[in-house]
């Protein structure tokens, strides 16, 4: 999901990133700004403007669960084909949010500002249906169910890594202007590896069972590794900017 010497907008330009100049509001690309209030407004409406009964639907339908795919169930034929998308819009209360919402404009912004508002939106819509894939891949019938940002926000922190650290470390307002590094490069990339190493170190530790703290539900560190590879090793196909 550039600016010229005339100021262009950077949201009315999809193929390439925006540079230093006239910054979108409170410093967050359009684009990442409005799936933040839409994330917001959906928990709002699920915590505390909903009928229960509707709240209960609303995560039936929306969020993923890997029964669907394995046991035939009724009326369930919609659901099938949105949940590996919707359900990254939902979250388990408002600490999931917080914490998906922080990252999400962190590593969201870069890319955003680097692919632009167009592969962003497809992005996200890849990366959620990728991060619900290998948790299907572990979860093959269960009644898990799976709602949150993190796998695409995970998807994000991948393909940050593939441009953002560049050689004279990482700088916020021009991390997306860096060349897009080779799979191969960026691993040896000293930043790039610490990064990776604290990355899948936490998610290690969330898969054995510790969830420091956040949440008082499972983390599916699953989805969150599926979402970071996908990001990590095909943000080539979304990137206009040629590498080194």
């Amino acid at each position: 999901m550039t600016h010229e010497p005339d100021r262009q907008d950077p949201e009315m330009n999809h193929a390439g990133p925006a540079r230093p100049g006239h910054e979108p509001i409170f410093n967050i690309p359009n684009v990442v700004l409005a799936m933040l209030l839409v994330m917001v407004a959906i928990q709002v409406a699920l915590d505390s403007l909903l009928p229960q009964r509707a709240v209960l639907e609303i995560i039936l339908q929306g969020a993923f669960i890997p029964q669907r795919y394995s046991v035939p169930i009724s009326g369930q034929v919609g659901p099938y084909l949105w949940s590996p998308f919707s359900y990254s819009l939902l979250h388990g209360g408002y600490a999931h949010l917080v914490l998906n919402c922080f990252w999400l404009a962190a590593f969201g912004s870069i890319v955003a500002r680097r692919i632009g508002w167009v592969r962003f939106l497809v992005f996200w819509f890849a990366s959620a249906i990728a991060s619900a894939a290998l948790f299907l891949v572990f979860h093959w019938g269960d009644e898990s169910i799976m709602v949150g940002a993190s796998g695409v926000v995970s998807a994000l922190m991948g393909a940050a890594a593939r441009f953002a650290f560049g050689n004279n470390g990482f700088r916020r307002d021009r991390a997306h202007l860096n060349p897009r590094t080779s799979i191969v490069r960026s691993l040896s990339n000293r930043t790039v590896v610490a990064f990776l190493a604290v990355w899948f170190g936490i998610n290690l530790l969330t898969a054995v069972g510790f969830s420091f703290g956040m949440v008082d539900s499972a983390i599916a560190w699953e989805a969150h590794v599926g979402g970071f590879l996908f990001g990590f090793l095909t943000f080539s196909l979304f990137d206009t900017i040629g590498r080194r």
